[in-house]
């Protein structure tokens, strides 16, 4: 029998039955388009997150109040001393490595103009924090290049707040009250959208002294420091270390680089995509016991046919790949179809979702029809034996 005859035999095997052909691939169909989809999920939270810190800009450490023993996550333990603005001039003063350093503390305020009023999240910082973090302003200027410590009644806002409070009117040179301060609103950021969990689309930055003031603290959220380019960021983040820790007068503070980070997401992320798709495979092995079942009925339906071949010479061994081979032409043609069909409806997720990187990796497309054809070859062995071991004149009598 060539290889031609064998194709052709299990086509017509399959064909010859196509409602129960067409029902085992659409078990393999969804398995392998689960494994492609829950995997693109899992990659594209994965490739979210590295753009988000790759916006952060680069070179940066985070300092964060509070020790806690794990690298690369937020410090969450308890916090003797706060983070305060002689901190920050600190840090200037005492490592020559800073390029430079940012500032920050956040709340939430009333934006006020005439009768508009809207409640958004209020981040205080400085100019440095333009700088560090890339900040595009589309009019006017950002926050006064000034000392930490000066609290000038100005305001940067988002253009979606600038757009909703001033409702056509330009918005730099206005008088807007933020909480009970008068402040005059001196640019308008570029349409930037979500990052880090913070949207910069509708939110007022003023001066980090300004807003200290108006929620009435003397400590600041985070402090953002940015390395000179020649700098060693594990050397610039140990002495930032060992300086805050002098002044506190013990270790309470939690020195974050984008590196940490970014290794600890991308791992937790990585093993969730796998896990995802190891899940997903499970619903490939209820597909290969379709086929397993379609190959039983297709052996017992076709036991004169095998009992002819065998009369005819044909031996165990080629009796065993007949069916062997329509089990993989069953998995095979499944896990294809599963593919385009994974593939359409990602690129669904993605027109839908068009911030939401999602895509397949390559191990996994590999792995999705490695899987389906090795499960279907798998619970195709059971039934092509037992034809391969058919007697030939009791398969010839139909029994």
């Amino acid at each position: 029998m060539t290889l031609a005859d064998l194709l052709r035999f299990s086509l017509k095997g399959l064909t010859g039955h196509g409602l129960r052909t067409a029902l085992s691939l659409l078990g393999v169909v969804i398995g392998v388009a689960a494994v492609l989809i829950l995997t693109a999920l899992g990659e594209g939270a994965r490739r979210y997150v590295i753009d988000q810190f790759a916006s952060l800009g680069t070179n940066l450490l985070i300092v964060v109040p509070g020790k806690t023993e794990t690298t690369g996550t937020v410090g969450a333990g308890g916090v003797p001393n706060d983070l305060t603005l002689q901190d920050a001039e600190a840090l200037v003063r005492a490592i020559p490595e800073i390029q430079r350093v940012a500032p920050l503390t956040m709340g939430t305020e009333q934006v006020a103009f005439g009768e508009r009023r809207r409640q958004v999240a209020i981040l205080g910082t400085t100019y440095d924090y333009m700088l560090a973090r890339q900040i595009e302003v589309a009019r006017g200027s950002f926050l006064p290049d000034e000392e930490m410590h000066r609290g000038s009644p100005v305001a940067v806002v988002g253009p979606k707040l600038a757009r909703e409070v001033f409702a056509g009117e330009d918005p730099v040179g206005q008088i807007v009250r933020v909480g009970g301060w008068r402040m005059r609103v001196v640019g308008v950021l570029a349409w930037q959208g979500v990052k880090m969990g913070v949207d910069f689309d509708d939110l007022a930055m003023v001066p980090v002294s300004t807003a200290m003031q108006i929620f009435n603290r003397t400590s600041l959220f985070r402090i953002l420091i940015q390395s000179s380019s020649h700098a060693d960021i594990d050397m610039l983040r140990d002495k930032s270390r060992r300086l805050l820790t002098e002044r506190h007068g013990e270790e309470d503070i939690t020195v974050i680089s984008q590196d940490a980070l970014l290794t600890t997401f991308s791992g937790i992320l990585g093993a969730l995509t796998l896990a995802l798709g190891a899940i997903a495979a499970i619903s490939l092995t209820v597909a290969g016991i379709g086929i397993m079942n379609v190959m039983l009925v297709s052996v017992s339906e076709r036991t004169r046919e095998v009992g002819l071949l065998k009369a005819l010479g044909v031996g165990r061994r080629q009796i065993l790949s007949v069916f062997l081979t329509e089990a993989a032409l069953l998995s095979t043609f499944g896990g294809l179809i599963g593919l385009v069909v994974g593939w359409l409806a990602i690129g669904a997720l993605v027109r839908i979702y068009p911030a939401f990187p999602a895509a397949a990796p390559n191990w996994a497309v590999a792995a999705a029809l490695a899987v389906a054809i090795a499960v279907g070859v798998t619970f195709g062995l059971l039934p092509a034996r037992r034809a391969s071991r058919l007697d030939p004149v009791v398969a010839l009598a139909g029994r």
